[in-house]
């Protein structure tokens, strides 16, 4: 009787233990790929699945966008310059059955792929095309995975570059020609605006020419913009200067020549030059 009750309990056992191994749950995000005796034997939906135990395997595939890193990269470009470039490159299982048949890791494969594509493609092109067209990069990059991924069941849906590293003495160059360009931009834009205000003045001058009395309103604008800031000097233009000082002088020789008498004629007739020789110092006597 206790052998038995003994052998249904082991019985039992095993029962419920294959039992355990004959149900597999497949989740919403993954399919499962079923091998029996060691040939494929189809696909399995997301659900719960019964298999039988000790001859069918489920390799269970995640379907969901993997986001995998690329370690940083020495790589050496068309102009010779050292960077250190990193990566990250996000790709999907689209076909569960070859992912799992014709390669054995697919995470290390598309790995070890990414970072030769990424070291092939960035050398390929010169610094500054490295820093002004990623995009471009990225997208080379993208189109040689997905070649050679479409024989895995992979989709490489994105790569982006996401770190450049350069020299210092690199940066230091860079930083030098930033600045000149700067300052290049700075004198042409300058220079421009030196052009501009002199084709100004040349029609403003153009049109003082025309109207003389322009010039001198110009002048009391200026005297009135001075005198705004309350200072203690007063300028005075140049043309204004020059006709208050000849109207000064017209004035003096006015007011001299009114001043003094006229001489009487009868002394300036007897007053008659000699000889030079008759006087002591060649000054002429009056007669």
């Amino acid at each position: 009787m206790g052998v038995l009750v003994f052998l249904l309990v082991v019985v039992a056992v095993l029962a419920v233990l294959a039992l355990a191994m004959a149900v597999k749950i497949v989740k919403q995000y993954e399919n499962g790929v079923l091998f029996r005796f060691g040939r494929l034997a189809g696909t399995r939906d997301p659900g719960l699945r019964i298999i039988i135990p000790f001859v069918d395997v489920l390799h269970r595939v995640s379907l969901r966008i993997v986001t995998m890193p690329i370690q940083s990269q020495g790589i050496i470009t068309r102009d010779n310059v050292s960077v250190d470039v990193s990566a990250v490159a996000y790709f999907r299982v689209v076909d569960a059955v070859k992912s799992v048949i014709a390669v054995e890791n697919v995470h290390a494969a598309i790995n070890q792929i990414a970072q030769t594509t990424l070291r092939k493609v960035v050398g390929q092109h010169t610094l500054d095309e490295t820093l002004s067209e990623t995009d471009r990069i990225n997208l080379d990059i993208r189109e040689i995975l997905d070649v050679a991924t479409v024989e895995w069941g992979v989709q490489v849906t994105l790569v982006e570059l996401k770190d450049i590293q350069l020299p210092d003495s690199m940066k230091r160059a860079m930083a030098r020609q930033a600045e000149a360009e700067r300052e290049k931009r700075a004198k042409i834009i300058n220079a421009e605006g030196e052009s501009l205000a002199a084709a100004a003045l040349g029609d403003a001058s153009d049109t003082m020419m025309a109207h003389p009395l322009a010039l001198q309103l110009r002048n009391l604008q200026s005297l009135v913009e001075i005198g705004v800031d309350k200072n203690t000097t007063v300028v005075f233009p140049a043309p204004l200067m020059s006709t208050i000082g000849e109207l000064g002088s017209f004035l003096a020789r006015e007011t001299a020549a009114a001043a003094s008498p006229a001489p009487p004629a009868e002394l300036l007739a007897k007053t008659i030059p000699g000889p030079a020789s008759n006087t002591p110092n060649g000054v002429p006597k009056p007669v």
